[in-house]
């Protein structure tokens, strides 16, 4: 049973490398044709942290028996972008958030979760006879991240924000920026599968759901871009990029990959045990909310960041004693 496990690690790396090198690749390309450093940093960086987490769900979606993976994937990364990494960051450098964002973003994150909630609870809301994502669901799903999508630019063209920090980028050569987007492509689609099946594996023989998989192992996994990212800006002191990056990756997950993965695989059943877990989501984007009006105005501080923290090790507590 090490041989999964051994797996799963070198699935991740795989992962990881395959944004990495899908991320700089595209930019690159972007860049030489001059798309601005801002559409690069909103579009192909952002959707790189999200990788992960579209082709883990994507591959979990193809074989139609794989559904609490999905949930699970999405769910949890969300809950550990919310409370680990974002408390991660604030403890390592207190985060100021614009008030745009406050204002806009944050509650738009908090909007495609209670939206989701509502699409996925047919039982409770139509009296269906079983909870699932439909291809109509999808698609709702699809045309709200769209709508995100023409938010921000929209609102990069009337700041007038060019993302300084995008200048950064580098472009590489033909064949170099060509072979960078094949093989980070390679390495997600690899990589994906791998996980996938070696954790049902492992969820097999330990006799823990798939579900429960999803919440921790794949979240975990999925989410090491963001931690990365998020942390490394938290250590420059680069608030708008750390916060940004949390709440536009779970806006990604929960419209992108959730909407991507339903219109190609619908129906994707649904567990009502998930509910509790939607629940958390919210809880921790209104507590975002919240923290921005006590203590420093508009500043995620060390003590509300550490609130987070100790709102993850209890979540993952909650999840020893219900679910394993």
């Amino acid at each position: 049973m090490v041989v999964p496990f051994l797996l799963i690690i070198v699935g991740f790396v795989m992962l990881i490398k395959g944004a990495d090198f899908l991320v700089n690749g595209a930019s690159s390309l972007a860049k030489r044709y001059n798309v601005s450093d801002i559409a690069i940093g909103l579009t192909v960086v952002a959707m790189g942290t999200s990788a992960p987490e579209l082709v883990v769900n994507i591959i979990s979606g193809a074989s139609g028996e794989n559904d609490d993976i999905v949930f699970g994937n999405i769910i949890g990364s969300n809950i550990f972008n919310m409370f680990l990494i974002l408390g991660i960051a604030a403890v390592i450098y207190p985060l100021t958030v614009q008030k745009n964002a406050l204002w806009k973003e944050v509650p738009y994150s908090l909007l495609a979760t209670v939206v989701l909630f509502l699409l996925v609870n047919d039982q409770l809301i139509l009296g269906a006879d079983t909870n699932a994502l439909s291809l109509i669901d999808g698609v709702i799903l699809l045309v709200m991240f769209v709508a995100f999508l023409i938010y921000v630019f929209q609102n990069m063209r009337r700041t007038g924000d060019l993302g300084g920090d995008m200048d950064e980028i580098e472009m590489y050569g033909s064949l170099k920026t060509t072979l960078m987007i094949v093989f980070g492509i390679a390495g997600l689609a690899i990589g994906g599968q791998v996980i996938v099946d070696n954790a049902i594996i492992i969820a097999e023989h330990f006799n823990i759901s798939q579900k429960v998989i999803g919440l921790t192992i794949l979240a975990a996994g999925t989410s090491l871009p963001e931690l990365a990212t998020t942390a490394v800006a938290a250590f420059h002191k680069k608030s708008d990029l750390a916060v940004g990056n949390i709440v536009g990756s779970n806006i990604f997950n929960l419209l992108l990959v959730l909407g991507a993965t339903a219109t190609l695989n619908a129906p994707i059943s649904y567990d009502l045990d998930l509910n509790l877990d939607l629940y958390i989501v919210m809880i921790g984007t209104l507590m975002l909310f919240i923290f921005m009006f006590t203590l420093q105005k508009y500043k995620l501080d060390r003590a509300e960041g550490a609130l987070y923290l100790v709102g993850f090790v209890a979540y993952c507590v909650f999840l020893y004693m219900t679910r394993l």
